[in-house]
């Protein structure tokens, strides 16, 4: 029998701070949270030196394996400004001068004017192949004019596809940026992706998620999409080897240009591919765009710079029609279904859905789950508790940055703006709550998120997104935004074993170098991980 014992420091069980404690653990399962000295003998005993220690962290929404792969290439995430951006992709060519394409991605649309770089920049910088970088939503890319000119993109009569457009210059050629669907017109002519690159990414972002005491997460897009390749292969290949260390759910990727024809062959994935520590039990629709390019699918439209109404109100990929019956005939599957869901009215067409389904098929244990709710109408807001509906946050997102201030609150107007991220009105409805990244989007440091949660502030931030709180009415309070990322994120996940320290349950951990919880809440991102755990076992930091 192996026996860990972790004491001397404080406890986060899940669903409440219980203060100093003692976890023990033997064969991978918790046996319980101690207040009084446990018994250490025979046992391997970590010393918690004033930390905390909680269950490990899962990301109800991520992408590990795109999140990797922009890790092993030119990764703009870190850096800020069009000039760091361009001085990082002239340095990463010159590099690599033999690769046929630079690819990469994470660069921030506030960076640039409109949110929209310039095909020129890219071209003095790498001019002799072409560029395919997607920007940290992934809902849009920078391109050179080679990539342009390979895709047959450098002339006015180009068309705009039916689910997205390219940005233009004043002669209406393409400038360089493209949006949603047609970033697929470039991606198309992308090289292949070789297995043992996308394997290098996903242990790469296996490795950097444990960094950050994450140890479980849904994948947010099983299937091909804005030039990537379906990872499901590269997530078996690990789960039969054994290298997939975390617990991984998969969603299931709908293709919008198709119907319910796909069902039986989403049936027939979810069996291949589910093995060891994978699971494919989740379907994810993509509702809607994102606010800062116009396409999220809101209900009135959007705002032009001087604040007055356009004729746009953004996408609705998917017809809510054709939504309903696709949800009640996933659900009667037995599927999950994750939404992505960025406006009012996208938010309001998934809600449809699944108050549809629970007519036609019944409420079953399912765990349906909206991801990122940027804007929630006010009268959707008590739907997710009575739809049994999870409300799947992005909070990182939840501040002044600079995307929020110059991207997207003038285009909303202001009673809209004031309906953005209200995780503090969810949980007072009842909704029950998970917690997740959408990295690469942005940074995956569940703590990170925790403290925008918390504080409606970034952590380590410049200007208005580090002093100035975005509707602090909407705050969580620690505990609350701690479950989410645990318990919260877990029951999404269908682990009622995991995301809580309770006898039985696996022993995946995290331990933090303080208590955030004895602290002021200003300071909650400066926490960082000492070591995670999974089944008792450390896999990132040191016994």
């Amino acid at each position: 029998m192996s026996r860990v014992v972790l004491r001397g420091g404080t406890v986060f069980d899940g669903y409440r701070y219980l203060g100093a404690g003692a976890v023990v653990v033997e064969d991978g399962r918790i046996r319980g949270v101690e207040r009084a000295e446990p018994d250490t003998a025979g046992a391997l005993v970590v010393d918690l030196a004033g930390g905390l220690v909680a269950p490990g962290f899962v990301d109800a929404h991520v992408h590990a394996v795109q999140g990797g792969l922009e890790r092993i290439r030119c990764d703009l995430s870190g850096l800020r400004t069009r000039e760091d951006y361009l001085a990082a992709i002239a340095a990463y060519a010159a590099e690599h001068p033999d690769l046929p394409w630079i690819l990469g991605g994470g660069w921030a649309m506030a960076a640039f004017p409109g949110g929209a770089p310039l095909a020129a920049d890219l071209d003095a910088v790498v001019a002799d192949r072409p560029v395919f970088l997607p920007n940290r939503d992934h809902h849009g890319a920078w391109v050179n004019s080679r990539a342009l000119e390979l895709a047959g993109l450098d002339d006015a009569a180009t068309p705009d596809p039916s689910d997205g457009y390219l940005e233009r210059d004043p002669a209406g050629r393409p400038s360089g940026t493209l949006h949603e669907g047609a970033m697929a017109l470039v991606a198309r002519h992308l090289p292949a992706t070789g297995p043992e690159e996308y394997y290098r990414a996903l242990m790469a972002g296996q490795a950097h998620l444990h960094s950050l005491g994450v140890t479980g997460w849904q994948d947010a897009i099983l299937g091909d999409y804005a030039g990537m390749d379906d990872p499901s292969p590269t997530y078996l290949r690990a789960a039969r080897s054994g290298e997939l260390t975390a617990s991984v759910v998969g969603a299931l990727w709908w293709d919008r240009r198709r119907g319910e024809e796909q069902i039986p062959e989403l049936v027939r994935r979810r069996a291949e591919l589910t093995h060891g520590r994978l699971r494919a039990t989740s379907v994810k629709i993509m509702q809607d765009g994102v606010a800062e390019n116009g396409t999220a699918a809101l209900g009135a439209p959007y705002l032009d710079r001087c604040g007055h109404p356009t004729t746009n109100t953004g996408h609705s990929f998917v017809e809510a029609a054709a939504l309903r019956r696709y949800v009640a005939a996933l659900a009667a599957e037995g599927f999950q279904v994750h939404v992505h869901a960025i406006g009012d009215r996208g938010v309001r067409e998934a809600l449809d859905a699944f108050e549809h389904a629970r007519t036609a098929v019944g409420s079953g244990d399912l765990r349906h789950h909206v991801a990122h709710l940027q804007l929630v109408h006010p009268d959707d807001v008590a739907r997710f508790a009575a739809l049994e509906v999870t409300a799947n946050m992005q909070a990182l997102w939840a501040c002044l940055d600079d995307q929020m201030v110059e991207l997207t609150v003038p285009f909303l107007g202001d009673e809209r703006a004031a309906w953005q991220y209200p995780f503090g009105d969810l949980h007072r409805a009842g909704a029950r709550l998970a917690a997740g990244s959408d990295w690469p989007v942005s940074t995956p440091d569940p703590l990170a998120a925790i403290h925008v949660a918390v504080n409606r502030t970034a952590y380590g931030e410049e200007g208005p997104a580090a002093h100035v709180p975005f509707l602090p009415e909407q705050a969580l309070d620690l505990a609350t935004a701690f479950a989410a990322y645990t318990s919260g994120s877990a029951r999404v996940n269908h682990r009622d074993d995991a995301g809580v320290l309770a006898p039985g349950a696996v022993a995946d951990l995290v331990v933090l170098d303080r208590d955030p919880f004895a602290g002021p809440v200003e300071e909650i991102g400066a926490a960082r991980v000492v070591s995670t755990w999974v089944d008792g076992r450390p896999v990132h930091g040191s016994e």
